[in-house]
This record gives structure tokens, C-alpha cells and sequence, in this order.
């Protein structure tokens, strides 16, 4: 049996053998690398079609973020068998993955709010019997709380099957020390660790094999999701979804910014459309379209819904949020604005048709983000 709570230590390396080609290679002229070689891999024999529990619950990026460890997994093992805990609004999300067998629905908020009542703990009762219906090889829990620690050690194992968290901490990422507590190996990494790549090292560990570039995240069945909804029948022809919302007020980008950009895409034959979540976003919105010619107050959406307003748009800009994350990893045309947040954390590196500016304390001016979206999309600024 393994040793509980060992640590192991993964740093990344970059490979001189070969230059990173354009679509890994960020808005800086930075690439973006994952380790070359893995400095160790666990002590283990896993069976060709293995059984991996994959938990990670939320946010809606770090969700996203997280897709490309079940790549890596099934590169290794094609036949491996990889369930999923994620919070219940993100279920679809990762349904979405064909690779992933079994998607377990997580409620904790909800349950928090009604702990008192019979149904809450018949509900969690369920998680726990999915848990523990079969026995893992191998559970990899990347959210680092606590909670989701808790989670990944309810589950039933084989015998000497690993639990495989983080051992440290993450600049800009929750991490809560007494997890480490419940995984049999914690791994180290480095505290400046793309979320992307923060995930997947936490495989590389299982696999022994270093990841391959570029990432992958949705299937191609993601890339016309929802384009004939009927919500989106009326949509302009030519448009740029602005994203211009985000739970943090520091992550916003200035009204009159968004302005001076909408009047610029309107002279091109581009109409501005603007999301919201909720009632303080939606005014916003309208404070936003009040100063563009054309500009849309969409209607209230779900995030599978927005699949099909990102795949009809010709870009998609928008600050540090969930939304952007998927517009980004579905390859479309995508300016990702930060203004209060590192831009190394969430970038999108993995192809040219992204472009991030901004980054912590540098507010993007205008014509930056023009200048972006005239790149993306392929035409002259």
C-alpha cells in the first residue's frame, strides 16, 4: 500500500528540442509550457481499462480548466473508465465530454441552505452510494479544499489505489493546507502554475507521461451547441459577444471603455451584445448599449445556451469569467481583458485565434482591445 499523505514534487520543464508552435504560444510572444518530462510517477500498475474518479466542483472555468486531465488520462488509457464530481450546475457542462462515464452531481451550497431537511440528506446519502458503488484505482481530487478532500476519500478503492491532491498552495487559487491530510500522495507544484497545467500535472503524476500540447478540452460536438436555439433566432448576423460582467467590481472594465470599443465595432458592421446574470448586471448592460449604436441587451441565458450565442459570434470579448473561459476553450475568436487579476493564471495559450491583455494592475487600454479583436478575427486593425 502506498504511504499515506507522502509528498512528491513536479516541476515543470521546458523541452529545447522543439519551438512551441504559433497556437501555444500566448498574446506576449510567451509560450506556455508543460513539463517535458515527469520527475517521478507513482509507485503503481494500473489495469488497462482503470477506473479514475476525477474531483473537481467548481468554479465555471477552474470546471473547464480541468477538462483537459481527462485527455490525458484517456491518451494513457483508452480505455480507461473516468467519473466526475462536479457541483449540479456544471452536470451538462462536463456531459458534454464523451470520455467521462459518470458525472455525480455535488449540491453542497444547496445542502448548506437546507441541512435540516430529510430530502438534503437523502440527496447526500445518493453521492455517497455512487461513491462507493465500484472501487477506484485511482481518484484525483484538483479543487484542493477540504470539502472536495472529504469527498475524494469517501470513495471506495482498490486496494493501494491513490488519492492524488495538491501539496501547496497556488498563487490566486483556494487551497486549504488540511486537505493534504486525506490524499495518500500530495503533490507539489510550482506556485506561479497555469490552472490548466496545475490539473494536469496531478495526472502527469498517475500517468508518468508528460501532457500533450495543446490542450484539448471540448468534443466537436461542443462546437454547434445550440446554435439553433430558439432564444438566438433573432440574432444580427455579424456580432461581438461583450462579456463585460464579473462577480469581482476590481475585474471590471470601465464603461466608458466599452463605449469608445462599441462605437468602433459598429463602424465595422458589428453589433455589440451584452449578457447579464443578474438584475445590478443587467442595468449595466443597459448603461452600456445606451452609448453604442446597436448595441443588445440580450436575454437571460444558461450556460449551455451560451455555447450556441459563442459559436455564432464572430469574437468574443469579454473580462476574467467563466463564459470567456469557454469562448476561449472552444477556440473561438476570443480577447480575454484582465484588469485585477494575473493573466498567467487563465490565459488561453493554446491558439492564436485567442488573444489576453491586460493583466494585474494594467488596465487594457481601447485600442488594445481593438487591436485584439481586429487580430483574432484576421483583419486589419
Amino acid at each position: 500500500m502506498l504511504n499515506s499523505r507522502s509528498e512528491r514534487t513536479a516541476v515543470p520543464r521546458t523541452s529545447p528540442a522543439s519551438p512551441p508552435s504559433p497556437d501555444a504560444v500566448g498574446a506576449a510572444g510567451v509560450a506556455q509550457p508543460m513539463p517535458a518530462a515527469v520527475p517521478f510517477a507513482l509507485p503503481l500498475t494500473l489495469p488497462d481499462k482503470p477506473r479514475i474518479l476525477l474531483v473537481k466542483v467548481s468554479s465555471l472555468g477552474d470546471v473547464v480548466h480541468n477538462m483537459p486531465l481527462v485527455h490525458d488520462l484517456r491518451a494513457r488509457w483508452p480505455g480507461a473508465e473516468i467519473d466526475w464530481v462536479v457541483e449540479e450546475g456544471y452536470v451538462e457542462l462536463v456531459r458534454l465530454l464523451p470520455e467521462v462515464r459518470r458525472v455525480i452531481p455535488f449540491a453542497l451550497r444547496r445542502w448548506r441552505k437546507r441541512i435540516l431537511q430529510g430530502a438534503t440528506w437523502q440527496e447526500i446519502g445518493a453521492v455517497r452510494d455512487a461513491l462507493r458503488h465500484e472501487r477506484y484505482d485511482a481518484v484525483i481530487e484538483s479543487q484542493g479544499l477540504l470539502k472536495t478532500a472529504v469527498v475524494a476519500r469517501v470513495a471506495a478503492r482498490a486496494p493501494g489505489a491513490p488519492i492524488i491532491g495538491l501539496g501547496n498552495a497556488t498563487q490566486g487559487s483556494g487551497y486549504e493546507p488540511a486537505a493534504r491530510l486525506l490524499y495518500t500522495d500530495a503533490v507539489r507544484v510550482p506556485r506561479q502554475t497555469h490552472s490548466v497545467q496545475r490539473s494536469r500535472l496531478l495526472g502527469a503524476a498517475l500517468t508518468g507521461i508528460a501532457p500533450a500540447e495543446p490542450p484539448q478540452f471540448f468534443g466537436p460536438a461542443a462546437q454547434s451547441l445550440h446554435v439553433d436555439d430558439p432564444l438566438w433566432a433573432d440574432l444580427p448576423a455579424r456580432y461581438a459577444v461583450c462579456f463585460h460582467a464579473t462577480a469581482g467590481a476590481r475585474k471590471k472594465w470601465a464603461v466608458q471603455n466599452w463605449h469608445a470599443l462599441g462605437n468602433r465595432l459598429a463602424a465595422e458592421g458589428l453589433a455589440m451584445l451584452l449578457p447579464w446574470g443578474n438584475d445590478k448586471e443587467r442595468q449595466a448592460a443597459e448603461e452600456i448599449a445606451a452609448g453604442v449604436p446597436q448595441a443588445r441587451v440580450l436575454p437571460k441565458f444558461s450556460v449551455m445556451q451560451g455555447f450556441g450565442l459563442i459559436n455564432r459570434a464572430e469574437v468574443v470579448i469579454g473580462v476574467d469569467t467563466g463564459l470567456v473561459h469557454i469562448a476561449a476553450a472552444l477556440c473561438r475568436p476570443t480577447v480575454e481583458i484582465y484588469t485585477a487579476t494575473w493573466r498567467w493564471k487563465t490565459e488561453g495559450y493554446w491558439s492564436g485565434r485567442i488573444a489576453n491583455v491586460g493583466d494585474d494592475g494594467v488596465v487594457p487600454s481601447v485600442d488594445d482591445v481593438h487591436e485584439a479583436a481586429c487580430r483574432v478575427r484576421g483583419v486589419a486593425a
